[in-house]
């Protein structure tokens, strides 16, 4: 089956997999990469920017047009294609989507990687140390999302139901990436009904594709 749509980005990026997860769960053919009609472009190149002005990932290419910002891929690529519906048909459940979808992208993105897991896994301190002033200070809101997510989730098999969404493929990858590290085994001790959602997340066939070990090349 040839691809329908191309995902501009590394595999590694969170967001990059939750766009995958979202192709996955709908059955639809991708490529994936950072690579601009088959031929390598650079992160923040000026090839780059033309597709996403701030030089993010991912980008999605679909024939002539391109998109970019996670959410709005997701969301594209729910209404555009067949396959399992991500998103709830009421109009109500859709908002709750939706609202869930900007936490997690904006707030709980900014917890749980930008400032803690990063610090961990790409230490800026010097010789290449991790900031422990910085991983300390990141550590409380880490628990707080936590309980949040938690919380939210409640009986629940997935974020908002019996069902999945787009909002738990975003969450997905930064639970993977979170539970992969050390440090934060007590970060998630507290929360077994969350571990034991991630581990569905990861049993699905998206999560047994996506949420592999990372490749940093």
């Amino acid at each position: 089956m040839s691809a329908s749509v191309h995902i501009l980005g590394p595999q590694f990026s969170n967001f990059v997999r939750s766009v995958q997860y979202c192709c996955e769960e709908k059955g639809i053919a991708y490529t994936l990469g950072m690579t601009l009609d088959g031929e390598p472009i650079g992160l923040r190149s000026p090839a780059h920017r033309a597709l996403h002005p701030f030089g993010k990932v991912p980008v999605l290419l679909h024939g002539e047009r391109h998109l970019c910002e996670s959410v709005a891929i997701c969301r594209y690529l729910d209404a555009a294609f067949d396959g399992p519906a991500l998103q709830p048909a009421d109009a109500w459940g859709r908002a709750e989507v939706d609202q869930w979808c900007a936490v997690l992208a904006g707030y709980v993105d900014q917890a749980l990687v930008r400032r803690y897991l990063l610090e961990l896994v790409f230490p800026k301190g010097p010789e290449g140390s991790v900031r422990e002033a910085e991983v300390a200070a990141a550590t409380p809101e880490v628990g707080r999302m936590l309980a949040l997510l938690e919380a939210q989730l409640g009986e629940r098999a997935y974020l908002l139901g019996d069902a999945l969404t787009l909002a738990d493929a975003l969450l997905a990858p930064m639970l993977d990436y979170l539970a992969s590290l050390p440090q934060a085994a007590p970060l998630l001790a507290p929360h077994p009904g969350l571990m034991a959602y991630l581990e569905r997340l990861r049993e699905r066939p998206a999560g047994r594709r996506v949420l592999v070990a990372p490749s940093f090349d």
